[in-house]
C-alpha cells in the first residue's frame, strides 16, 4: 500500500492508471477467475502487441529529431531535414528524421514480437486457453489497450510530452517490456523444465502441475515486469540521478532540439549546386566511398542472380543483373538530391544560411568564427562541370557546399583563402 500511494504521489494519474490496470489484470485472472498458465501468457504477449502499436504512434509524432551515430545511406539525408509533416489543425507532424527510425523499428518489433510468442506462447504448446478464459483474456486486451491508448492521448499528446522524445527515445520503454516478457517466458522454460519429470515427454507444458508453474510465472513475468514498468514511471528522477553521478546508466540521455536559425540579414550573394550537379554529383566516387550501402544492396542482389544462373534462368538473372546496377545508382541519387538538390546558400559578408528552397527550412548558419578551417576540392568530375566544392570544418562535423560554378563568394566570408586546393577524387 505505501508503494502504491508513492506511485500515486509523483507519477502522472494517468500513466499509474495504465500500469496498475496492466499488471493487475493477470493477477485478477489468476486469482479470481482461476486463468491456466496459457491464458496468462496469451495476455502478456497480446500486452506487448498494444504497447508496440502505442510505441509506434509515439515515435511516429515525435517532437524531437532522431540522432544517428553515422550518416546512413538516404536516413542521414532525411535526419539533416528540419522540416516535419504537419497534421492539420494540430502542432503534431511527423519528422523526416523520424521516417528512417520507423522504418527500422516497424519490422524489429514485430520480430520481437514474434520471439517474445516463441519463448512465452511457444512454451506451453499447442494449447490455448479455454472458451471463457480466452474470452476475458480478449476483454482484459482490450481494456490494456484503452488505459494505454488514455495514458498516451493525455500524457503524450494533450500535456505535450512529445515536445521532449525523438522518435528513438519513444519506443526504449517497449524494447525493455519486451525483454522483461522475452526473459520470463525463458525462465518460465527454466523452472518448468525442472517439472518436466511429472509428464510425459510428449505431453504440452500445461500438464505440469499447476503450482509449479504458476510459481515461475508470477515471478518470472509478473513482479519483474512490474518492477520495469514502476521504473519507467520514475523515468525523470533516475534520469536526474544519472546526470548528477558518474555510473552513466543512459536514462539522461537527451535527444537534440532544433534550435532557431536567423535568416541572413543581408543577402549579398546566393549560390546553389549547378544543374549537371545536382544530377550526376550522385554518382561519384567520393559520395561513392561515404556511403557503400548502395554496393552492399548491389552485391546482394548480384549474388542472388549467380544463384539463377547456375539454374540458367537468364530472364531473371538480366534483370536482378540489371537491378544491381541501377539500384545502387537511384539509391545514391536521391540521396544526393535530399542532401543539396533543394538548397540555396544565401550569403552576406559575415555568414552564410543553407536555405532548403523544397521544404522552406533554413538547415544550418555558419559564421567566420564558428568554421575550423576551409578548403576546395576537385577531382576530374568537376573539370568535367567545371565546377568547385567547398568543404568548411566545423566542431561537430563537416559542411559541404558542392558543385558550384563560383566558389569565391563562399570564402570571402571566412576573410581568408582557403587550405589550398585539395585535388583529390572527392567531391
Amino acid at each position: 500500500m505505501a508503494l502504491l500511494k508513492t506511485v500515486l504521489r509523483y507519477s502522472p494519474p494517468s500513466e499509474t492508471i495504465a500500469v496498475i490496470v496492466a499488471n493487475t489484470l493477470p493477477l485478477v485472472g489468476v486469482v479470481a477467475l482461476g486463468w491456466d498458465l496459457a491464458a496468462l501468457v496469451f495476455l502478456y504477449w497480446f500486452e506487448l502487441g498494444i504497447l508496440s502499436f502505442w510505441a509506434l504512434v509515439k515515435a511516429a509524432f515525435a517532437g524531437r529529431p532522431s540522432e544517428f551515430d553515422s550518416d546512413p545511406l538516404i536516413g542521414g539525408a532525411l535526419a539533416r531535414k528540419r522540416t516535419a509533416i504537419p497534421v492539420p489543425f494540430t502542432e503534431l507532424g511527423v519528422r523526416f528524421s523520424t521516417l528512417p527510425v520507423l522504418a527500422v523499428a516497424i519490422p524489429v518489433l514485430t520480430l520481437v514480437w514474434f520471439f517474445a510468442g516463441v519463448t512465452t506462447v511457444g512454451v506451453i504448446g499447442p494449447e490455448t486457453p479455454e472458451p471463457d478464459a480466452l474470452v476475458m483474456v480478449t476483454l482484459s486486451a482490450f481494456g490494456i489497450f484503452l488505459s494505454e491508448g488514455a495514458s498516451t492521448s493525455l500524457e503524450y499528446f494533450y500535456r505535450g510530452g512529445y515536445r521532449d522524445h525523438s522518435a528513438q527515445t519513444a519506443i526504449q520503454d517497449v524494447f525493455m517490456r519486451a525483454a522483461v516478457i522475452g526473459v520470463g517466458g525463458l525462465l518460465t522454460a527454466t523452472f518448468v523444465g525442472l517439472a518436466a519429470d511429472s509428464v510425459a515427454s510428449d505431453d504440452p507444458i500445461t500438464a505440469v502441475d499447476p503450482t509449479l508453474v504458476g510459481f515461475p510465472i508470477l515471478v518470472g513475468i509478473v513482479l519483474v515486469k512490474f518492477s520495469f514498468d514502476l521504473g519507467g514511471l520514475y523515468r525523470d528522477r533516475l534520469a536526474a540521478f544519472d546526470a548528477a553521478s558518474s555510473l552513466e546508466l543512459g536514462w539522461a540521455y537527451e535527444p537534440p532540439s532544433d534550435d532557431p536559425i536567423e535568416p541572413v540579414s543581408d543577402v549579398d550573394a546566393r549560390l546553389r549546386p549547378t544543374l549537371a550537379g545536382r544530377l550526376v554529383g550522385g554518382l561519384s566516387p567520393a559520395h561513392v566511398r561515404r556511403h557503400p550501402g548502395a554496393l552492399a544492396v548491389g552485391g546482394f542482389l548480384l549474388l542472388i542472380s549467380m544463384l539463377f544462373l547456375m539454374g540458367e534462368v537468364w530472364d531473371i538473372v538480366l534483370v536482378l543483373v540489371g537491378a544491381g546496377f541501377i539500384v545502387p545508382m537511384g539509391l545514391l541519387t536521391i540521396d544526393y538530391g535530399l542532401r543539396y538538390g533543394g538548397v540555396e546558400y544565401r550569403i552576406s559578408e559575415e555568414e552564410i544560411v543553407a536555405y532548403d528552397r523544397l521544404f522552406r527550412t533554413r538547415l544550418w548558419r555558419i559564421e567566420p568564427w564558428d568554421e575550423h578551417g576551409v578548403r576546395v576540392e576537385r577531382d576530374r568530375l568537376h573539370g568535367w562541370l567545371k565546377t568547385s566544392t567547398v568543404v568548411i570544418e566545423r566542431a561537430d562535423r563537416e559542411l559541404r557546399l558542392p558543385h558550384l560554378e563560383d566558389p569565391e563568394p563562399i570564402l570571402d566570408v571566412f576573410d581568408r583563402r582557403a587550405n589550398g586546393v585539395q585535388r583529390t577524387e572527392e567531391t
